[in-house]
């Protein structure tokens, strides 16, 4: 269970920044959005990785 732990928080971190950046791209900031966007793909990518890997 504890080789979970990294991964999860990860997709945690993920989906904070995914709500962010829609946050973000409803306040027509859509420069800061995409990069918000990127940074939560590649956190989930990351979990997947550590999962998966």
């Amino acid at each position: 269970m504890n080789e979970y732990v990294g991964p999860i928080l990860l997709m945690a971190l993920a989906g904070i920044l995914l709500g962010g950046a829609k946050s973000l791209h409803g306040n027509e900031k859509r420069a800061a959005a995409i990069v918000c966007a990127i940074i939560a793909a590649m956190a989930f990518a990351g979990g997947v990785y550590l999962i998966y890997g």
